[in-house]
């Protein structure tokens, strides 16, 4: 049997956790930061946990993950 090959894109921006659910780094940190206020910056740092709904999806784009 082949090996099935990971999605790049996926692989930068997911990471399994030690429970194996995986997290991600919110978007929009990344520029035209002085309009968004600081609470919400504060928000953006944190790491999310992904739905269990797009962990089937992400699970296919990670095989060995």
């Amino acid at each position: 049997m082949p090996k099935i090959k990971t999605k790049r894109a996926a692989a930068k921006r997911f990471n399994k956790t030690a429970n194996g659910k995986y997290v991600f780094n919110r978007p929009g940190k990344s520029h035209l930061l002085t309009h968004k206020n600081r609470k919400r910056k504060r928000y953006l740092r944190k790491d999310a946990v992904i739905s269990v709904d797009m962990t089937k999806s992400v699970r296919r784009m990670l095989p060995y993950g």
